[in-house]
C-alpha cells in the first residue's frame, strides 16, 4: 500500500523473536474509566476492538490495580477478575489476530485514591491528599508478588504481555528516586539497593509467565524532577532491567508532580524523542518513545532518526481510532489529529470520569453512540460553520443525509479560527483540515459568505441552528471608550493593542488573549529548543530530572498586563485539570497581573477605574480588552419559531456561558446520529 512507501520504518515489522508486532505504531496506555462503570468491560471491548480494527500493531490497556492498595478502581488479583478482563481480549483479537494487546500494571503508590496507600517511606506528594504507609519489609514482598499475580492473571485472561509502568510518581518510582525513598535497608540507601525493587518485579514476573510473554517496563527517562534521576542512573537501570528480563523498555517523560508540560498541545510534536533516542543506544531491547506524536509523519521521523523502536501514540488513538489504517491507505488528510487539549480525556481521568474526546466523542463510548447509515436520508441545512456546525454536518453526511452548510463568513471554523492564531494552538489547524476534508468528502453544499435568511431555509426538511456566540459588553460607564477592544478583534489582528493593557474577564479567553499580547519570538509548540529554554530544561547535559540547576527563561514582551474578574476565586481556577497550572505559570513569569474580585467602576481618558476590596483604584492603561463571555447567536432561530419551521439549536447558540467546543461537539454529534 501507499503507506508502506510513504512510512516505510513505521509499517516495518517489529521481531521480539518469540513474536512479531506487524507495525511500529503502538496505542500507548491511557486509563479510560470504563473500568469502574457497569457494564465496562463490554465498553472497553468495543472502544479496543475497534482500534485494533484501525491498524495499530499493539495495544497497552489503561492501567489496572495489582492489588487494593494500589488505589486504581480496576484490579486483576483474582481468577474471576480475569474471566472479566477476557470480554475485552477476546474482543481484540477477534477484531485483528495480529494485534498485541498488552495490560499495564499499575501502583499508584503514594498516588493512589485510597488511605491505604503505601510506599518506602512515609512521605507524601504534594499533589496526593493522604500521607503513605510506609512499607515493611512483608510488606515490600507482598506488593512485589501482588504485582507478579496480576502478570500471571494477565496472561491468564488472554493478554499478550504486560507493561510495568515505574515512572510517573508511582510505587516503583518512588523506590528510585532519593527524596522518596529515605530507607536505610537494603531497599533504600545505595542507588543499587534502590533500583532493587523494579528489578526483583522484573526478574520474578518474567519467572511467572515464562520465556514467551511480552513485558515492557516503563521507565522515567527524564523525570523532570529537581533532584531527580541523573542520566547514569537511569542507563542503569535501563540495562538491569533488561538483565531481568524485560522484552521492552518504554519511556516516559514526567512525574505527575513536576512543574513541566509534558501532554499539553504547547509542548512541541515528539519532544522528548531524543532522549528515548539515547537511551536506545545503551540497551540491545526494544524501546518505545511518545508524548506529542500526533500523525505518521511525526511518527515516520523519530523512526527514521533511531530514536526508537515503536512510537506510543495514546490520546491520538482516541481522536481518530483509524488512525494508523488511513495512514497505510494514504488518507492521512482524513486524520482526526489529537490537538492535545486533554479536556475529555486527561481532564476526565483526574476528575474520575469516563474519558473521551473533544473531537471525536464516540472516543469510549463506542456502545452509546452509534453513527449508523440511514434508511430516511434527509435534506438538511446547517447554519454556522464552526465547531458544532461542522460536527454535525460530519455525522450527519456520514450517515447518509445531504447538508447543505451556511456560513455567513469567507472560511469554515468559527471560534476554532481564534484558537489557531493563539501561541501554542496551532494544532487547531489540523482540525480544521479534518473538517474541510470531511466536508469534501460528505458533499457538502458548503455556502461561504451566506447569510441564511428564513426563506432560505423553508423548503429544507430539518434546519440546525449553529450561529455560535456574539461577545458579550459589560454594563461598564465608558465602555464605548476608543481603548475598548473586541477580542476577536485583538486576535484577529485588527485592533492596534498598547503598551499597557487591561483583560477584562479571565476565563479561557481571557488567558487565551493574554498569552496572545504577551508572547514574543517563534511558538514554544513548534521550536523544541525555544520550548526547552522556557520550561528550564537541559536536553543535551541531562542534569538531574532533566531540570536541576536550570533556571526557565520566557521570551516576554514589554506590555504591562493585567488580567481580570469580578469573582473572588483565584484567577485561573476553572481552567483545565491538567493543563490550567501551565497558563497560570507561564503568564506569571511573563509579568501579567492577576487580579480577583475586581469591581469595575468606569472607563475614561484616564484608564479604567476599579473597586478592590472597597478601595478605588485606576489602571492607567492605553487598551482595554472584553473578554467578559458570550451570549447565544440565536435570533434566526427564533424568526424560524416565528414562522413555525422545525429547528434545533447546537453549540454556543444553544449554551453561551462558558464557551466550550467539548460540550459543543459532543452535542452536535448525538444530535446528527438521532437524525
Amino acid at each position: 500500500m501507499i503507506g508502506k512507501e510513504r512510512y516505510p520504518h513505521l509499517f516495518e515489522p517489529l521481531d521480539l523473536g518469540f513474536t512479531q508486532i506487524k507495525n511500529r505504531a503502538i496505542m500507548g496506555s491511557m486509563h479510560t474509566g470504563l473500568e469502574e462503570v457497569p457494564g465496562g468491560y463490554e465498553r472497553m471491548a468495543a472502544f479496543y476492538a475497534e482500534r485494533a480494527k484501525g491498524g495499530v500493531g499493539m495495544i497497552i490497556t489503561g492501567g489496572v490495580s495489582p492489588n487494593h492498595e494500589g488505589g486504581i478502581g480496576s484490579k486483576l488479583q483474582t481468577a474471576e477478575e480475569a474471566a472479566d478482563h477476557r470480554i475485552v481480549t477476546e474482543a481484540v483479537h477477534a477484531a485483528d489476530p495480529d494485534v498485541k494487546f498488552c495490560m499495564q500494571i499499575l501502583h499508584m503508590g503514594p498516588l493512589a485514591y485510597n488511605p491505604d496507600l503505601v510506599a518506602p517511606s512515609a512521605i507524601r506528594s504534594r499533589i496526593s491528599r493522604f500521607t503513605p504507609k510506609e512499607l515493611d519489609e512483608a510488606g515490600i514482598e507482598k506488593q512485589i508478588a501482588d504485582i507478579v499475580n496480576c502478570a500471571s492473571r494477565a496472561q491468564e485472561a488472554g493478554y499478550d504481555g504486560v507493561e510495568i509502568i515505574g515512572s510517573a510518581g508511582y510505587l516503583i518510582s518512588t523506590f528510585l528516586v532519593e527524596k522518596t525513598n529515605q530507607r536505610t535497608d537494603k531497599w533504600g540507601g545505595s542507588y543499587e539497593n534502590r533500583m532493587r525493587f523494579a528489578i526483583e518485579v522484573i526478574r520474578r514476573a518474567r519467572e511467572a509467565v515464562g520465556a514467551n510473554f511480552i513485558i515492557a517496563f516503563r521507565i522515567a527517562a527524564m523525570d523532570m524532577l529537581d533532584g531527580g534521576m541523573s542520566w547514569e542512573e537511569i542507563i542503569q537501570l535501563a540495562k538491569h532491567i533488561e538483565g531481568a528480563g524485560a522484552t521492552i523498555i518504554s519511556t516516559h517523560f514526567t512525574w505527575h508532580e513536576a512543574a513541566v508540560p509534558t501532554i499539553a498541545t504547547m509542548v512541541p510534536r515528539a519532544a522528548f524523542s531524543s532522549v528515548t533516542g539515547r537511551l536506545r543506544k545503551e540497551v540491545s531491547i526494544p524501546v518505545i518513545t511518545s508524548n506529542r506524536i500526533n500523525m505518521p509523519e511525526t511518527a515516520e521521523e523519530v523512526l527514521a532518526r533511531g530514536d526508537a523502536d515503536l512510537v506510543s501514540m495514546a490520546r491520538p488513538m482516541l481522536a481518530d481510532s483509524q488512525l494508523v489504517l488511513k495512514a497505510l491507505e494514504g488518507r492521512e488528510d482524513e486524520i482526526n489529529t489529537c490537538i492535545a487539549c486533554n479536556q475529555a480525556c486527561l481532564d476526565h481521568t483526574f476528575t474520575h470520569q469516563p474519558i473521551s474526546c473533544l473531537v471525536n466523542p464516540r472516543a469510549a463510548n463506542e456502545t452509546l453512540l452509534s453513527y449508523e447509515p440511514t434508511d430516511k436520508p434527509k435534506d438538511i441545512a446547517v447554519v454556522g460553520a464552526g465547531p458544532a456546525g461542522l460536527a454535525f454536518t460530519e455525522v450527519a453526511t456520514g450517515r447518509g443525509h445531504k447538508v447543505t452548510l451556511f456560513e455567513a463568513g469567507p472560511e469554515i471554523g468559527g471560534q476554532f479560527n481564534l484558537a489557531k492564531r493563539i501561541p501554542g494552538k496551532e494544532e487547531f489547524y489540523e482540525t480544521l483540515r479534518y473538517f474541510s476534508r470531511m466536508l469534501e468528502l460528505g458533499k457538502v453544499d458548503l455556502r461561504l459568505n451566506t447569510k441564511a435568511t428564513v426563506d432560505m431555509l423553508s423548503g429544507f426538511d430539518e434546519v440546525v441552528i449553529a450561529t455560535g456566540i456574539e461577545p458579550r459588553t459589560p454594563a461598564i460607564a465608558g465602555i464605548e471608550h476608543k481603548s475598548v477592544k473586541r477580542y476577536i478583534d485583538v486576535v484577529k489582528g485588527d485592533a492596534e493593542v498598547g503598551k499597557s493593557v487591561a483583560i477584562i474577564g479571565a476565563g479561557g479567553i481571557g488567558f487565551d488573549v493574554a498569552e496572545l499580547v504577551t508572547h514574543e519570538g517563534v511558538s514554544a509548540a513548534l521550536d523544541i529548543p525555544t520550548f526547552a529554554k522556557e520550561w528550564g530544561i537541559d536536553f543535551d547535559n541531562h542534569p538531574r530530572g532533566g531540570v536541576t540547576g536550570v533556571k526557565p527563561e520566557v521570551a516576554r514582551s514589554d506590555r504591562e498586563v493585567f488580567l481580570l474578574q469580578r469573582k473572588e476565586t483565584p484567577v485561573g481556577r476553572g481552567l483545565g485539570k491538567t493543563t490550567g497550572w501551565t497558563h497560570r505559570l507561564t503568564l506569571a513569569r511573563r509579568g501579567v497581573k492577576m487580579m480577583n474580585a475586581v469591581d469595575y467602576q468606569k472607563i475614561d481618558d484616564d484608564g479604567l477605574h476599579l473597586l478592590i476590596q472597597g478601595q478605588p483604584q485606576t489602571l492607567e492603561v492605553d487598551t482595554i480588552i472584553i473578554c467578559a463571555g458570550q451570549e447565544p447567536l440565536r435570533v434566526l432561530y427564533d424568526q424560524l419559531q416565528e414562522k413555525g419551521i422545525k429547528s434545533s439549536l447546537v453549540g454556543g447558540a444553544f449554551e453561551a456561558m462558558e464557551l466550550d467546543a467539548k460540550r459543543a461537539i459532543d452535542q452536535a454529534c448525538r444530535l446528527a446520529a438521532a437524525a
